[in-house]
């Protein structure tokens, strides 16, 4: 390696954080993350398991059931990322540990991203596509989804531990097995963002479109899908679209040989942006109160009760001959 002192970044193959201070930062930043999500996913995973009973419930609440266990697998790594950057290290030492960390970051990343995937999806065809029964009747099957979706993501999120990925070091594998799982790995990684945000701004625009064209009838279950829907784009734009651009980016440095220290810049500006993506376990319970009502009201009265206004019960009465007993926007 050469003079360290004459630059003040590092070869990335070092795996050490070049600007200890801005790794502190994203440490501090990953910590705040996993206080404040823990306990809120927490109190959401306590609710569907033991009020709402998500596996007699609608196909809704069964994704969102398995989308806040996603975030609650995903936010129990953070504590152990946030070490190694206090630490100056992007990865861990220990190369089984480091490759174990990456599995379960990208396993439930992709369960995340897969969910929030689906829910849009069950929107979109219990809006636009309400009379088509054989379509409604595959998301009764819900559970089974559910679990092939789980099942789906580990052989996707393998690449990730097979090759000497962000510091994770198997030095003794073939020259045209690495290569071959580089591209593998990367086209996995770009198509599971790239591939969901099109179908969510495709369920987004056509459930807007249906609500311009709704002329006659309710029209709340249709604004409240509209709102649910972009809802999960914005969430999905703000987590999951700046770090794919930024893995662009380093892919490209990293091809081009672009000077070490540009290189480095744009691998800081990768994890920095990662870390960023960790912050939709925070955005996402939002998602949880916007697809049901009942879940709203739930969790304000169980954990917030103060919060809640009495209402009157001839007001009460009067609200219950005049709405339906069903959810909004439920099944």
């Amino acid at each position: 390696m050469e003079n360290a002192t004459a630059s003040p970044y590092q070869l990335i193959d070092d795996c050490d954080a070049s600007d200890t201070t801005l790794y502190k930062f994203y440490a501090a930043v990953m910590i705040v993350i996993f206080i404040l999500a823990l306990p809120l996913n927490a109190s959401v995973l306590h609710l569907f398991i033991f009020k709402l009973k998500f596996w007699k419930s609608n196909s809704n609440n069964i994704f969102l059931f398995n989308l806040v266990l996603a975030d609650i697998l995903l936010i129990f790594c953070l504590p152990i990322k946030a070490y190694n950057y206090i630490q100056g290290e992007r990865r861990i030492e220990n190369d089984a540990v480091c490759k174990a960390m990456l599995f379960m970051l990208f396993l439930n990343r992709g369960g995340s991203i897969a969910f929030l995937t689906v829910i849009s999806i069950d929107r979109y065809l219990h809006v636009v596509h309400l009379g088509r029964r054989n379509l409604l009747k595959v998301l009764k099957k819900s559970g089974l989804i559910s679990i092939l979706i789980w099942l789906l993501l580990v052989p996707l999120t393998i690449p990730t531990m097979l090759k000497n990925y962000d510091c994770c070091h198997s030095p003794n594998e073939d020259d045209t097995i690495i290569k071959e799982v580089d591209i593998i790995r990367e086209f996995i990684f770009f198509t599971k963002i790239v591939i969901p945000f099109v179908i969510l701004v495709y369920c987004t625009v056509r459930i807007v479109n249906k609500l311009r064209k709704q002329t006659i009838g309710d029209t709340t279950k249709l604004k409240r899908a509209v709102f649910l829907v972009t809802c999960v784009m914005v969430v999905f734009s703000f987590s999951f679209l700046p770090c794919t651009i930024a893995r662009m980016v380093l892919l490209i440095a990293q091809v081009d040989k672009w000077p070490e220290k540009y290189e480095d810049k744009a691998a800081v500006a990768f994890d920095g942006l990662m870390v960023l993506s960790y912050i939709n376990c925070l955005l996402d319970p939002p998602v949880y109160c916007f697809s049901s009502t009942k879940f709203k009201g739930l969790y304000l009265s169980t954990y917030f009760p103060f919060l809640i206004k009495k209402v009157p019960l001839q007001s009460l009465r009067v609200n219950t001959i005049q709405r339906p007993h069903n959810d909004v926007i439920g099944n």
